[in-house]
């Protein structure tokens, strides 16, 4: 080859191979991650999503970007991270286990695929239009923690069937609490029994409204699924066993850290299916023809282990009807 003819072929792939590579550096997709927790309490739950992610072909770093907004328990900060993803132009936004940031990323784009999971009814809160065909740019997984508490308070007073008086925790912040407290103090109504509503939207609160549980002479607690609540979750089981606070949590993730029971899906297979219906759209799919799923699996998981340490004797009837009893 001559020099002439070197240097000029030499020169065009010097040239060509960084095109090559940013068209390839611009191939990658990159999704926004919005979740109003903390990412130090929340390292399981995205594992699971990331889990999902690798089942319909998305590894990040390697086919994937993540760009990941944190409220760190203050949702009044969700807006303007949603605003800040949508203006980085991200290919999906992903709200996983949170109404409140789906219905801020609903607030900020119109346009942009959004997949969320949430404990809300979807339609009731005004996120979709309906389950089976969500329209616009929303879908995701509905796990129904919102009609669960009736259930849970049934559990409650078949495994203290004595007790008068119950207490339920809300987050004051969430958009969620209205329908849950309305749904269980219905219930409460219905069997004669009486329901005090507790909030705590803050950690210093969860503490102060622990104490106030055996002066107010409240038998057990009925906790409902916030984020604040999980990412302050070993918070909140230390609580309970310190105040041999009989405790029904919303889903197993807090039995098998040694909550006396819960009663719900599982929240990690939740942030995976999650991750499944993301990868769908990156593929091609429109998120207006995918349904919403909801669960359809419930667990009732004892742990009968902290039931003794507490002092609460589990019934029979209520063990055999346990999915799962940790010994």
């Amino acid at each position: 080859m001559r020099r002439r003819e070197f240097i000029t072929l030499f020169s065009s792939t010097v040239v060509a191979w960084p095109l090559t590579a940013r068209a390839q550096q611009a191939a990658t997709p990159v999704i926004g991650f919005l979740d109003s927790a903390s990412p130090q309490e929340s390292a399981n739950l995205v594992a699971a999503f990331r889990v999902g992610l690798s089942e319909t072909g998305y590894v990040e770093g390697r086919s994937l970007a993540i760009e990941y907004r944190w409220g760190q328990n203050e949702p009044a900060r969700l807006p303007e991270l949603a605003a800040d993803l949508v203006r980085r132009r991200v290919a999906v936004i992903v709200t996983p286990g949170n109404i409140s940031a789906a219905l801020a990323a609903k607030a900020a784009t119109a346009t942009i695929p959004i997949v969320f999971s949430s404990g809300a009814d979807p339609v009731r809160v005004g996120l979709v239009a309906s389950l089976n065909r969500p329209g616009g740019n929303i879908t995701g997984i509905s796990y129904m923690n919102v009609e669960l508490g009736a259930k849970r308070l049934g559990i409650l007073l078949e495994l203290l069937p004595d007790a008068a008086r119950f207490a339920m925790l809300v987050d004051p912040n969430s958009p969620l609490t209205p329908a849950i407290v309305a749904d269980v103090q219905a219930a409460g109504s219905t069997i004669g029994r009486q329901i005090e509503v507790l909030s705590a939207g803050t950690n210093r609160d969860i503490d102060t409204v622990f104490a106030s549980l055996a002066q107010k002479r409240l038998v057990a607690l009925l906790l409902n699924p916030m984020p604040l609540f999980y990412d302050r979750r070993i918070q909140i089981l230390t609580l309970a066993a310190r105040y041999a606070m009989p405790t029904i949590y919303p889903a197993r993730e807090w039995a098998e850290l040694g909550g006396m029971m819960s009663y719900g899906s599982s929240f990690a297979d939740q942030f995976r299916q999650t991750g499944i219906y993301t990868g769908r759209i990156l593929k091609g799919e429109n998120p207006a023809d995918l349904p919403v799923l909801r669960a359809t699996k419930f667990e009732l998981v004892i742990n009968l282990q902290t039931a003794k340490t507490i002092g609460v004797e589990v019934p029979p009837t209520l063990l055999a009807r346990a999915d799962e009893v940790i010994e």
